[in-house]
């Protein structure tokens, strides 16, 4: 479990926080809360083959940019046709 929980820290660390300066603990604790979500949520994971969501979208429609902590974090999503 350890591991787990450096490398998830490792993560936290190098994609978001290594790239900000934050004055409060209120700034750190809006930025957690926002890479949790883009972690959990729109983040390509390994374990899940690569795989956001079981579903598979179609490869028509347009493609969308979601942008998070302004643009350090993103993720692209294909609308629905």
């Amino acid at each position: 479990m350890n591991a787990h929980a450096e490398c998830f820290v490792r993560s936290v660390r190098e994609e978001c926080l290594d790239h900000l300066i934050l004055f409060s603990d209120e700034q750190l604790r809006y930025v957690l809360a926002e890479y949790l979500q883009y972690y959990h949520q729109e983040r390509i994971h390994q374990g899940l083959n690569r795989i956001i969501e079981p579903q598979h979208e179609g490869s028509h429609g347009e493609i969308i940019c979601i942008e998070r902590l302004g643009g350090l974090l993103r993720s692209y999503h294909r609308k629905a046709a």
